[in-house]
């Protein structure tokens, strides 16, 4: 993940339509040019830009299918899968419409593969509470886990309204 200043130069995250095409807003004189970027799907993700106002910036590429929101959303989980048991806190980082992201502390027995129950409350006006069913598709340095919804047709409403970038 890119920082916000990276070798010098400012950083401007954009996310890439289901037609292949990014916004990308100058970080100097808020100049926004819609792009063609299939071309780097399989290429490069980050590219060294300059605006017609000679702003030199760097484009972080998302080319997920669904906006990733980040979070600082506390939970839970409970393991489902037969023959697995267990569960604990957790914190959630990030959110789509397909699935999240969340770290646990300590030791854990979650396995790519299991299905759990995560429930978390969102931080918004009528802190309402989610319990999703997924599917855990990755584990990374040991506590950074990646689920898929589930049922990823059935949102809510406030799940939602709640992703809207």
């Amino acid at each position: 993940m890119l920082t916000k200043r990276q070798h010098g130069l400012k950083v401007q995250n954009t996310f890439v339509t289901g037609n292949n095409t990014a916004s990308i807003r100058c970080p100097e004189c808020n100049t926004v040019k819609i792009t063609p970027v299939s071309k780097f799907r399989n290429i490069a993700h980050t590219l060294k830009t300059r605006c017609g106002c000679g702003c030199i910036f760097i484009v972080s590429l998302d080319f997920r299918r669904h906006y990733r929101k980040p979070t600082k959303l506390a939970g839970f989980y409970t393991l489902n899968s037969a023959g697995s048991n267990g569960g604990g806190r957790m914190q959630l980082f990030n959110i789509s419409r397909s699935g999240v992201g969340f770290t646990v502390s300590g030791i854990h027995n979650i396995s790519e593969g299991q299905r759990a129950r995560i429930t978390f409350t969102l931080d918004n006006k009528k802190e309402t509470q989610i319990a999703k069913d997924v599917i855990v598709k990755s584990i990374r340095k040991k506590n950074i886990i990646g689920c898929e919804f589930e049922d990823k047709g059935q949102l809510g409403k406030d799940l939602g309204f709640y992703l809207q970038p």
